[in-house]
């Protein structure tokens, strides 16, 4: 009995120490497997990682998104332009040249520009070029008519929605640095405006955070539509970030973020990007499940509760903001933009 009870804690003891190599393998992986970073590497700490971030491997793997310099063929400098008036809520809306629809629903419903709640409230549509040149003579008729458009002369791809937020950062610096707060979202969603001011009133240290849906930790993925190679990134989880569909920012967070992409390589995956931009540059979230990034179900008084809903068809959007609004179909709704 005593060999039986000697081999039992030998075996115990074994598979204790074989638990503890594999946490501390793990570990070691997140903070960055095999050698080192190379010159001029950024180091990206939070509370439970170490994120290396090497600009030689993101560049020799999406050279196009470390070297492209902003341009603007459509400036739009009359965006933020006019007399002083009360706060400035800015709704930046990622478009396609193709998306012309989702941009007249867009201002017919969420996007309208007026005054709500003591907050003036504009829409600007951030685009990249198409190879059709129908989609883009008629975003040019669209600037002419709304002047709510910014062209860059990079072309629309899923990577380059960083360069999105990357030349958006300079942008609302050069030319709509009194936008108190900025909203950014896509134009396949319905976004409510009454309940974002409404919000703003209520959260006092709003101007302080950035406020979203935050994903802790993801994972990365190595496959499919959201995948990173393990030599660009080789860790496999990211720093927090605010889901891409929606979240908002208030204007002191824009020079630490526009400051930060100087130094840090630009990500292909634009809400991861934006994390680590948040991440360098110090900055502060606050979650909230009514940034509803992941849609909700289809009943029209919790499209009233949400923020924005992703994922919402133009038909949709119109007959909620409709319901909402015009025929208030749902108790407690605030009023439309004047």
């Amino acid at each position: 009995m005593k060999r039986w009870g000697t081999r039992i804690l030998l075996i115990g003891v074994f598979f204790w120490l074989l638990h503890t190599m594999r946490l501390k393998q793990r570990e070691t992986l997140q903070a960055g497997p095999g050698p080192g970073p190379g010159p001029g590497a950024v180091e990206l700490p939070d509370r439970t990682f170490t994120f290396r971030l090497d600009p030689a491997a993101f560049r020799a793997e999406f050279p196009q998104l470390q070297s492209y310099r902003c341009r603007e063929l459509i400036p739009g400098d009359g965006v933020c332009t006019g007399p002083p008036g009360p706060p400035l809520l800015l709704l930046a809306v990622k478009s396609h040249p193709a998306s012309s629809a989702r941009r007249a629903t867009a201002r017919r419903t969420w996007a309208r520009p007026g005054v709500l709640g003591g907050y003036q409230v504009r829409a600007v549509f951030l685009v990249g070029v198409s190879p059709d040149p129908r989609h883009m003579a008629l975003l040019g008729r669209e600037s002419g008519l709304y002047g709510d458009v910014v062209l860059w002369d990079f072309a629309e791809s899923h990577h380059n929605l960083s360069l999105k937020e990357r030349c958006f950062l300079r942008w609302v610096g050069a030319r709509c640095g009194q936008a108190d707060f900025i909203f950014k979202g896509d134009d396949d969603e319905f976004v409510n405006p009454p309940a974002l001011v409404a919000y703003l009133h209520q959260t006092p240290d709003a101007a302080h955070v950035i406020h979203g849906n935050i994903q802790r930790h993801a994972v990365v993925f190595r496959g499919g539509k959201y995948r990173v190679s393990s030599a660009l990134f080789p860790q496999d989880t990211y720093p927090d970030f605010p889901a891409g569909g929606g979240f908002l920012m208030p204007r002191a967070s824009v020079p630490a973020l526009a400051a930060a992409s100087e130094r840090i390589p630009v990500f292909p995956l634009d809400d991861v990007y934006l994390g680590f931009l948040a991440l360098a540059a110090g900055l502060r979230y606050r979650h909230d499940d009514r940034f509803r990034v992941y849609g909700v179900k289809d009943e029209l008084c919790l499209y009233g509760e949400a923020f924005m809903v992703h994922g919402v068809s133009l038909d949709r959007a119109e007959e909620v903001w409709r319901g909402l609004y015009m025929e208030r179909r749902c108790n407690g709704m605030g009023p439309l933009p004047s």
